[in-house]
């Protein structure tokens, strides 16, 4: 039976045993695992997958990834994970902006290839454009010295009447596709020096989640902090947000929003100048709540200094926010609310990016835009993530493994956490 096999495979329990439970009782993982299982091992020849990544842990996208490639399925997918679209997309549809309307490109290619392949595309278009003006202009100065001419001399009026009508056919005809509006973020993280340990961690043991560990971030240092959710290292930013174990005036966080305090034992110290800015996961901001973007820039806070709104505009329109600008925190899509929380990080002069799970609701370009922001910034970056593409730019591992432990790794794990 179908049923069965897909919940096993999904929960390790036959469907009769677990028929009449809440599907509200399921986590978002076990709950997408269900409908993959279900859609895959079905009869329907075409899938169409909305993020089917979205809450399935890393061991859950390899498995969806492998599902992918081996069914005979045809499968149109949706999702920002570069590292799923690596592994499974065998042609690439990309919508493009227009003036006059959205259009739609294929590459026939994998993702590997797909930035290449577009920005020849561009290159194509724009040249395409450029011949067209040229042949326009010369068509228009034709038709207009053969207007002069035919005047003083009846036997070139047909060739004047000639010239008029391919004119007038080829601006029927119209001019090639335009060269496609690309989404330009321009992140502008600045930072600044600091001690050269920028973190100390003593035996440090987050109450409930870890055992005791040591360990040390230099400055400049690229940290990402992987395992399992609920292992402990959301805590351990959030800890070293609000200034480590002994905080003080130095090592206040930037910014007005709450951060909960951390129980803990041992010590995590920051170094001198070390100033913390943190990216929360959830974007839930009361101090942003019921505000327009223009009113929280134009403002500033205790530790920001306002800007005027017309360098707030300017800031809003390189994150491109410029539009929503009128619009209230709150009423911001997902995405729009990660690159805000980001610009606020830009303009508060922390020296630490403390970043929980960044690129959750970006973009590819808002992705991309904020790997080139960090590795412009002069400061030091712990972030925690399951992004396995976003972690290549990253210099050290920090792993919280299920049974209490942190180590570090020389390279990325997620499996066998």
């Amino acid at each position: 039976m179908l049923f069965d096999v897909v919940t096993v495979a999904a929960m390790g329990q036959p469907f009769e045993r677990i028929r009449w439970r809440a599907v509200s009782t399921l986590s978002g993982g076990e709950q997408k695992r269900l409908v993959l299982e279900l859609l895959l091992r079905g009869s329907a020849d075409i899938l169409l997958l909305d993020e089917p990544d979205n809450y399935l842990d890393v061991p859950g996208k390899t498995w969806l990834e492998g599902q992918l490639r081996e069914s005979p399925k045809t499968v149109l997918l949706i999702s920002h994970d570069r590292e799923l679209l690596n592994q499974c997309a065998s042609h690439v549809i990309a919508v493009e902006l227009g003036a006059v309307g959205n259009t739609v490109w294929v590459h026939g290619g994998g993702f590997a290839t797909f930035h290449d392949a577009r920005a020849d595309r561009f290159s194509r278009l724009e040249e395409l454009g450029r011949r067209w003006d040229e042949e326009h202009v010369k068509l228009k100065e034709l038709v207009l010295s053969l207007k002069v001419k035919a005047k003083f001399n009846d036997g070139l009026a047909s060739r004047y009447q000639a010239a008029q009508t391919r004119l007038r056919k080829f601006e029927e005809a119209g001019p090639p596709i335009a060269v496609p509006r690309e989404q330009s973020v321009r992140m502008r993280l600045t930072g600044g020096r600091t001690a050269k340990r920028a973190v100390v961690c003593e035996s440090l043991e987050l109450t409930g989640l870890t055992k005791p560990f040591d360990g040390e971030v230099w400055f400049g240092e690229r940290l990402a902090v992987l395992g399992a959710n609920g292992s402990g290292k959301s805590h351990l930013l959030r800890l070293l947000a609000l200034g480590g174990s002994d905080p003080d005036i130095e090592h206040q966080p930037v910014g007005e929003v709450e951060i909960l305090p951390v129980r803990h034992s041992g010590s995590a110290r920051l170094g001198a100048r070390v100033r913390p800015g943190w990216f929360a996961q959830t974007h839930v901001r009361p101090d942003l709540s019921g505000r327009t973007l223009l009113d929280i820039l134009h403002r500033g806070d205790e530790r920001r200094t306002g800007l005027p709104r017309e360098q707030a505009a300017r800031v809003l329109d390189r994150y491109e926010l410029a539009e929503a600008s009128e619009q209230d925190f709150d009423t911001l899509s997902g995405g729009q609310q990660a690159r805000f929380q980001i610009l606020l990080l830009e303009l508060s002069g922390a020296t630490m990016l403390l970043l929980d799970e960044p690129t959750d609701n970006l973009d590819l370009a808002s992705a991309e835009a904020l790997e080139v922001g960090l590795n412009r910034f002069e400061g030091t970056v712990v972030a925690v993530t399951h992004d396995r593409w976003f972690t290549r730019g990253f210099d050290r591992f920090w792993v919280f493994r299920a049974d209490g432990t942190v180590e570090e790794t020389p390279e990325p794990v997620w499996e066998a956490w």
